[in-house]
């Protein structure tokens, strides 16, 4: 693998505990477990799953990480739904030092019925977490393109937000995304992606696909979290089982 290419894998984390050597050997930089709940029945609603086992999910989660897999969760925060997990997940992970990032609920993929009413602002859960564990110190960005606003909590431990809603970062962005069918997507509000499947399946050289993706970034206009409020009317974006998180 290139060693300046940062590959990470977003999962729902139902096969990880399988998959953990595999993984580990694979030359992956990170893995993303998306985990919007710790409580299994609330877990089961918001998965759409009856037969989800969180509490397998979580010591998957815990394994790999003692394993050496670069391992965070991310953790989508709607006002009213799940709100009240914000301070259980980070007892359940912060003494693992496992890091979270808590992200605005966003009117992606698979959230036809989103309303602005149920987004809760990254300031919003950073009140709840200060009012339970103290300050938060603000960290600066590690990289040119970094997505999360991160905090350390007392401890030494790691917490983020991804605020595309209230505080976009569209210019900044420096996110490709590859979906599970092959395709190029180059915003998480994607209408259509670009595929990069068949001209691999062709036998294109390395040179070509990457000649391919230079050129498909470098003509990407993606907004949309910025224009999000002007917009009358909104094309339905790349569902999120294609391109996780």
């Amino acid at each position: 693998l290139d060693s300046d290419l940062d590959i990470a894998m977003t999962t729902n984390g139902s096969l990880l505990s399988k998959f953990i050597d595999e993984l580990a050997g694979s030359g992956i930089n990170r893995i993303t477990i998306s985990l919007d709940a710790i409580d299994e029945i609330l877990f089961r609603d918001l998965s759409g799953n009856d037969s989800s086992d969180v509490n397998g999910i979580i010591k998957s989660i815990i394994k790999a990480n003692n394993q050496g897999l670069k391992v965070k969760i991310n953790t989508v925060v709607m006002k009213g739904k799940n709100d009240h997990q914000i301070l259980p997940l980070i007892e359940k992970f912060k003494p693992h030092k496992i890091p979270i990032r808590f992200i605005e609920y966003m009117d992606v993929g698979g959230t036809s019925e989103w309303k602005i009413e149920e987004v809760m602002t990254g300031k919003e859960m950073r009140d709840i977490i200060v009012e339970k564990y103290g300050n938060l110190a603000k960290l600066e960005s590690s990289y040119i393109g970094e997505v999360a606003n991160n905090y350390i909590l007392s401890g030494d431990y790691k917490i983020g937000f991804i605020e595309s809603v209230s505080n976009p970062f569209c210019g900044n962005c420096t996110r490709a995304r590859i979906s599970a069918n092959g395709k190029l997507y180059t915003c998480l509000f994607s209408t259509n992606g670009h595929d990069i499947k068949s001209i691999i399946d062709f036998n294109a050289t390395e040179q070509e696909i990457s000649d391919m993706i230079s050129s498909v970034w470098n003509k990407r206009n993606d907004k949309y979290s910025q224009i999000r409020s002007e917009l009358k009317i909104r094309e339905k974006p790349v569902n999120m089982h294609f391109i996780g998180g």
